[in-house]
């Protein structure tokens, strides 16, 4: 680690708190000019670090820039074994991902980045990624899980990032069916799941969970800003939204990793889901089907009833809300 990267992590955990200059030099065995040089660049990066006279260095509490070492001290429990890597700017947190994934890449590496030049959604679509106003990352996962039960990865992802977003937001966060989060009847975040497969065993050999969250995001281009909104409509000036809303993440889905299987989450997602009693369409290519959602099974598929009373269980496509007709 730079000595830049460590005396950030140190100024981190004391946020809002000033930290003598020499002691730092001392606990990381170096001298007080280096020390002073490290600061200097990380300012120079845009954090807000002040230098108070008989104090030290001071990392300000509205101080907003995402970093590994800014998320870290909000993490707990088996959050803590997250494998963090941050940057500024990157194609799609997903692409590298899997790339990282298919080079042999731990589970439970987190690739984090603040804005996505090519963030990609569900079914082929872009998802914007701007600098600065949401938050964009991927985990590697590496779960035992048979390729039929691949769908409740991005089930309880959702969980747990509704969980966070109420948390950090302290406003409801209800779930479309299959990927999609909404707080106030508008979309805040999505979810793209990618895996591989291992078809001679029949499981995954690995799956990468792509999380993209609109913070404040405000100016959303074309069709997509009729259904996309944010989950503040200001950043907060005495926090650090942004990473601790990765961490509550990060949080959550430690604890739900443990429930794949055992599916103990899904009746939170039955519960957060706004799609049972609606009306919907189910796309398929240039079709909509006129159906009812009327459950979600326990292998997380949506469960549909069509005009002619017949049912079925969905396991991936676009749905949309609708009032349609049931003659």
């Amino acid at each position: 680690m730079e000595l830049k990267q460590e005396v950030l992590k140190i100024l981190e955990e004391s946020r809002g708190n000033s930290v003598n200059g020499a002691k730092l030099a001392e606990r990381l065995f170096v001298t007080r000019s280096a020390i002073w040089k490290a600061v200097k660049a990380l300012q120079k990066d845009g954090y807000r670090i002040v230098a108070v006279t008989n104090k030290g260095y001071s990392l300000l509490s509205d101080n907003d820039i995402v970093s590994a070492e800014s998320i870290q001290p909000h993490l707990k429990g088996e959050a803590v074994n997250f494998s963090l890597e941050v940057q500024q700017s990157v194609t799609s947190t997903n692409t590298l991902a899997k790339e990282q994934a298919g080079q042999g890449a731990k589970a439970g590496t987190v690739i984090v980045a603040r804005e996505q030049t090519q963030g990609r959604g569900r079914m082929g679509r872009t998802f914007y990624s701007p600098d600065s106003t949401g938050i964009y990352f991927s985990i590697i996962l590496r779960p035992k899980l048979s390729i039929e039960d691949s769908l409740l990865i991005t089930t309880a992802t959702a969980v747990a990032v509704a969980k966070a977003i109420e948390t950090v937001s302290k406003k409801a966060a209800v779930i479309k069916w299959v990927n999609d989060i909404f707080v106030e009847g508008k979309k805040v975040c999505g979810i793209l799941t990618e895996a591989s497969l291992n078809f001679e065993c029949g499981s995954l050999e690995y799956a990468v969970v792509g999380i993209g969250i609109n913070i404040v995001t405000k100016a959303f281009p074309g069709e997509i800003s009729l259904v996309a909104g944010s989950i503040l409509s200001e950043k907060p000036e005495d926090s650090s939204v942004t990473s601790r809303l990765v961490a509550e993440v990060l949080n959550n889905m430690a604890e739900c990793m443990h429930s794949i299987t055992d599916k103990k989450y899904l009746e939170e997602y039955r519960n957060r889901s706004f799609l049972i009693g609606q009306e919907i369409l189910v796309l398929r290519g240039s079709k909509s089907l006129p159906a009812k959602a009327i459950d979600i099974d326990d292998k997380a598929r949506l469960v549909v009833e069509y005009p002619d009373q017949t049912k079925e269980a969905l396991t991936s496509g676009e749905v949309s809300v609708r009032a349609v007709s049931r003659e």
